[in-house]
């Protein structure tokens, strides 16, 4: 019952933060602590077993990382200029577009009863070929070009994902007896974790949400959408399996939005770094969402 209310502990929470933004902004430095936790929660459920198979599911990993970088710099173009953004909010939808997967991919994959395994090697997938492909997509789609930090892109990955994931498979693999007693509360482990990171991106973005404005806002909301629903349907029609859809939904659909903002701040102007900062938010919450319906359903080829 607690995991099925995900997605209201994450809008209350949310609330809570944009109104008392005090109560979370200090946490800030607890966020790569968090998703190390949410990581290790993960490897431990994961065995070697379940990355030979990934390897023979190459066609999904081919078709998950093609969609990424297709469908979202793409609509992200087309959002922006349906919208009429000036070049500033242009750019910035093309950098959340054009940039690799993010981590909570890896978590909202996990708690909707996709392959965990699949996910977590397309977002490390995404991630090095994101250092090529961003500023390439950027530069093709608005005329300029951007310099992608690689050593630190590369160290995140290995600290936040790769590392915890290793150890907790090494764990599970040498010490399966004990993980298995304590595996049911890992997924509450992960919900606490995701939630508490959702409240603290909130409070250190209030004063910007503030700014932004709707408009903005229905931008991302729409992107989003538009990752996730291509995802899934996508590679549904393509005869996947619904374990592999849902993983490619959020692959997709959920993008490493805070380099994208830290990319705009950088390279461009802070009013760039609002569609990355709103997306931040929104795919935890839109993810959370989906999670949780998904959570509830067995996983069969008829799932929808």
């Amino acid at each position: 019952m607690v995991i099925q209310l995900f997605p209201l502990w994450a809008i209350l929470l949310s609330v809570l933060a944009f109104f008392q933004p005090d109560m979370f902004v200090g946490l800030k430095s607890q966020i790569v602590p968090l998703l190390t936790v949410i990581m290790l929660a993960m490897g431990l459920t994961l065995s070697p077993s379940d990355f030979k198979q990934v390897l023979k599911n190459g066609k999904a990993v081919g078709v998950g990382v093609l969609l990424q970088f297709l469908v979202m710099p793409i609509a992200a173009f087309g959002v922006a200029f349906a919208f009429g953004f000036d070049s500033e909010l242009t750019v910035g939808m093309l950098l959340v577009g054009s940039v690799a997967g993010g981590t909570s991919s890896n978590v909202m994959c996990y708690l909707a009863k996709g392959d965990t395994a699949l996910s977590i090697s397309m977002t490390a997938i995404s991630t090095l070929l994101g250092v090529v492909l961003t500023p390439l997509l950027v530069s093709l789609m608005i005329g300029q070009s951007v310099d992608v930090p690689v050593a630190s892109m590369l160290w995140s990955l290995f600290k936040i994902v790769l590392l915890p994931v290793a150890a907790g498979v090494l764990i599970n693999t040498f010490f399966a007896q004990y993980v298995r007693k304590a595996e049911v509360v890992f997924p509450y482990i992960s919900m606490f974790a995701i939630v508490l990171i959702i409240a603290i991106v909130v409070a250190l973005s209030a004063s910007k949400i503030v700014q932004v404005g709707l408009i903005v806002a229905a931008a991302v909301i729409i992107h989003n959408s538009i990752g996730l629903l291509l995802g899934y349907w996508v590679t549904k029609a393509l005869g996947f399996d619904a374990r592999v859809c849902r993983t490619i939904a959020f692959e997709v659909g959920l993008q490493n939005s805070g380099l994208a903002a830290a990319l705009a701040v950088k390279f461009f102007t802070p009013m760039a770094a609002l569609p990355g900062t709103i997306f931040s938010v929104w795919h935890n919450i839109s993810g959370s969402l989906l999670a949780s319906y998904w959570s509830r359903r067995s996983v069969d080829k008829t799932d929808a």
